[in-house]
């Protein structure tokens, strides 16, 4: 029996459901239930029915599937898949931050570990900042954390002005202008989708900043032949599966997220057969950071 029908045969047994994400390795993200983006993803854990939930990405994202399904078991193939981003902020820090700032408002991006998003108001994702933002009022001070890109990006877009931590995501960082001039050489005509994770000089040389999940969406309902995408390349295999007539081109294949790619076919495997690593949140963050998914979820 090869992994694929092994893996099938144990999502029937465990009563599993395997999700992941759209920047995991495109095998893995064939042997899923659902690929999506984060928000896609956590949209999805609030609708899950099975025993056990498998989560193929990094690890703050198996959290938000526990912390919604606090009843349910839910698995990592490899704990080790961090996020650096996420590890760039401390729940500690985020305490000292509102301290500085009293009657704030504290928004995470759901890029962050449950005990930062148990510090907050309300999470948003790349897919629903904007729409989330939007929903605050113009006087309310709000600090932003833990990427300073997306939150830039977000303020600039309504023409707020946030207190941003410092943070950001490494794989993006590696997406430059000079490459997305370069791939508009290389592809004339064929228009740039960047991530808001890249760099204000990034998104100012692109046609558009989007999410993942809406890069999926603009592919699907664009009529152009060829695209050049911005952001980690585990993307393409998606969208090169949901529309073979177009061609798609990373703006740097270096854009490669080491973490993402511990999933594997093997140890999802591996984790279904052992039934580990089960993800644990302790009840009290657990409560929480549910409130601030929640309300983000309430509202978009």
């Amino acid at each position: 029996m090869d992994l694929n029908e092994e893996i099938a045969r144990l999502k029937r047994e465990r009563n599993a459901v395997v999700l992941a994400h759209n920047y995991c390795r495109g095998e893995v993200q064939d042997a899923a239930d659902f690929t999506g983006d984060s928000l896609e993803l956590a949209r999805r854990a609030t609708q899950v029915e099975a025993d056990v939930i498998v989560f193929c990405g990094v690890y703050f994202m198996a959290e938000t599937a526990k912390i919604l399904n606090p009843g349910r078991k839910v698995l990592v193939p490899d704990p080790s898949a961090g996020c650096p981003m996420a590890d760039m902020i401390t729940a500690a820090q985020l305490r000292e931050l509102k301290a500085k700032h009293p009657g704030a408002k504290a928004v995470c991006y759901v890029n962050s570990t449950a005990e930062v998003k148990a510090e907050c108001d309300i999470c948003v994702t790349s897919g629903n900042a904007e729409k989330v933002m939007r929903a605050f009022a113009p006087d309310e001070e709000i600090l932003f954390v833990p990427d300073r890109h997306l939150g830039s990006h977000i303020a600039g877009l309504l023409g707020r002005s946030y207190t941003l931590w410092p943070g950001y995501c490494p794989t993006h960082q590696i997406v430059t202008a000079k490459a997305v001039a370069d791939a508009r050489a290389a592809h004339p005509g064929a228009p740039v989708l960047v991530h808001p994770e890249c760099a204000a000089d990034v998104r100012a040389a692109a046609d558009h900043a989007l999410s993942t999940g809406g890069m999926c969406r603009f592919a699907r309902e664009s009529a152009a032949p060829e695209i050049v995408v911005g952001t980690e390349t585990g993307i393409l295999h998606r969208l090169r599966k949901e529309n073979p007539d177009k061609a798609f081109y990373p703006v740097s294949d270096r854009a490669v997220c080491p973490n993402m790619k511990k999933n594997t076919l093997q140890n999802l495997c591996e984790s279904l057969r052992e039934m580990r690593v089960e993800v644990e949140v302790p009840a009290e963050t657990a409560d929480r950071a549910r409130r601030a998914i929640e309300a983000m979820l309430a509202v978009a």
